[in-house]
């Protein structure tokens, strides 16, 4: 792995655990193996790393999402791939976390993939909730918008329930209740 990439996965990894404010040039470095000059060699300071950093999250999840999304042939099959998907439920989406970051939101240029992705990510599951409408799949009258944002909705919350309780069953539960709107338990 090159220093340029140790340096942006040591601090999606710093600021997964400790959000910007928390994460220093100095951890980053120290985190990489890397020295001042490579950083500063390679990005301009701390909020262009973030950037390249939240940026491969954004990456990392669109990729691990698409994924999901091409299994099953159905549209309900393709959803349930996505929202069953392995994750590690404790820690959280590493997009989803950046956006309960205060200095993150805050900064329009870092807030900016964070929104891009969950757009993508609302349009993507809309696609394949219309595409099930189209085929009879699911009711005409499902509104596959809002319920793709719905969907979002509740697994972003399922994360949030599960890290303030320790453990993963409020996230299951969560999705369980969702894939049973979808009229799939």
């Amino acid at each position: 792995m090159s220093t340029r990439d140790q340096l942006i996965a040591s601090t999606q990894d710093l600021l997964w655990e400790r959000g910007y404010i928390g994460t220093s040039p100095k951890a980053i470095q120290q985190r990489a193996g890397a020295g001042q000059g490579s950083m500063y060699h390679h990005f301009t300071g701390k909020a262009d790393l973030a950037l390249a950093a939240i940026r491969q999250n954004a990456d990392d999840l669109r990729a691990s999402a698409g994924a999901a999304f091409a299994q099953g042939t159905t549209a309900v099959e393709r959803v349930s791939a996505y929202l069953l998907r392995e994750r590690d439920v404790l820690r959280g989406c590493p997009v989803g976390r950046l956006a309960l970051d205060p200095e993150i939101v805050a900064n329009p240029e870092l807030r900016a993939p964070l929104e891009e992705t969950f757009d993508w990510l609302r349009g993507r599951l809309a696609g394949v909730l219309a595409e099930g409408i189209a085929n009879g799949e699911l009711p005409s009258d499902l509104d596959a918008e809002a319920t793709a944002t719905t969907l979002v909705a509740v697994l972003q919350g399922g994360y949030v329930l599960a890290r303030s309780s320790g453990t993963a069953e409020p996230f299951d539960q969560a999705i369980r209740g969702a894939l049973a709107l979808l009229g799939r338990r």
